[in-house]
């Protein structure tokens, strides 16, 4: 009997019982619960029973007319309402996506709100049966365990995966709302910007995103020395860009990422020859497990056809479908 007991208590325990647990907890009312669940008072009793011997403590302090949660049912308690919620909402979304086409995305939160999501309306337009899931993160998802079709990354080819797919690269230039550069002196070269506030990421000076910096770009231009009128720092680049439009200061922005704002004149290059060349690309990686869906290559059809448009809108040549795609 003590060997039985002793592995009860280390195997897993059974789920079936806790939403009988997690319903009189709730209730702290055996009857309460079993009307909720559609029991008997004594079915409830005991899955709890049984629970109980599973975990190896009493959950409860049965009184005349209530019950009481033990400090071991308070701790049990505390993890069973957050995973019961979880666990039926992604039942929900199971069922709800079940035998739907779907395609599933992760990506960098910047460039979801700057490049994916503006152009993502044709895609939804032009196939209407198709769910699309974005998961914007700044950590990097592993596409061998992560339920994601593909990822849209950014970064040098170095640390790209073999048979990642070069969408565009990338060149910097200062950039600002057209009213903020009408109201200082014309800007013509580089240090006339002194007169406005510069915006920049906090912490680009510290990270692996130095080469985004105001303070390189000046170094290429010879003006190491050169000091704003301000400073203005933002943890985000969509943030950076958002407060150039809204004429708080000069970005030094990404151009596939404002191309579009450039072209509306929403922006304005004040210096299009003094851009500088970036040492990351964008990058559209398949999933181990995506290939050969319809809609994944509808999809990476897709994303491929908005790229050739953001390369010939930043004036990017050679065509890299040709020359720096990595087999």
């Amino acid at each position: 009997m003590l060997h039985s007991q002793t592995h009860l208590r280390t195997r897993p325990i059974s789920a079936g019982h806790l939403r009988a647990f997690e319903a009189v907890a709730r209730h702290l009312n055996f009857r309460a619960a079993s009307e909720e669940m559609a029991l008997t008072q004594s079915a409830v009793s005991r899955q709890i029973q049984a629970l109980e011997e599973e975990v190896g403590a009493a959950l409860f302090l049965r009184h005349t007319r209530a019950v009481e949660l033990t400090s071991a049912g308070t701790q049990l308690l505390l993890a069973v309402s957050q995973a019961l919620p979880r666990i039926d909402s992604a039942v929900r979304q199971i069922r709800q996506t079940a035998g739907r086409k779907s395609v599933s995305v992760t990506t960098f939160a910047s460039f979801a709100s700057m490049w994916l999501i503006p152009r993502l309306e044709q895609f939804q337009r032009d196939n209407p049966e198709m769910d699309i899931r974005i998961d914007a993160t700044d950590s990097s998802l592993d596409l061998e365990l992560a339920d994601v079709d593909l990822a849209l990354r950014y970064g040098p080819v170095a640390n790209m995966p073999p048979k990642a797919i070069r969408l565009f690269g990338e060149q910097l230039t200062p950039v600002a709302s057209p009213w903020l550069l009408k109201s200082g002196t014309p800007v013509k070269k580089p240090a006339d910007l002194a007169q406005f506030a510069l915006i920049e990421a906090g912490d680009a000076q510290r990270t692996h995103l130095e080469w985004l910096t105001w303070r390189r770009w000046f170094d290429e231009q010879q003006l190491s020395r050169l000091q704003p009128k301000r400073w203005l720092y933002f943890n985000y680049a969509y943030q950076m860009v958002q407060a150039a439009l809204t004429g708080q200061g000069v970005v030094l922005a990404r151009l596939p990422m404002v191309a579009e704002a450039l072209a509306n004149g929403e922006l304005i290059e004040p210096l299009p020859k003094l851009r500088m060349d970036s040492p990351m690309a964008y990058w559209l990686i398949l999933g181990p497990r995506s290939g050969g869906r319809p809609e994944i290559n509808a999809f990476c059809d897709w994303v491929m056809a908005q790229s050739r448009v953001t390369r010939q809108a930043t004036g990017e040549v050679p065509d890299p479908d040709t020359v720096d795609n990595i087999d």
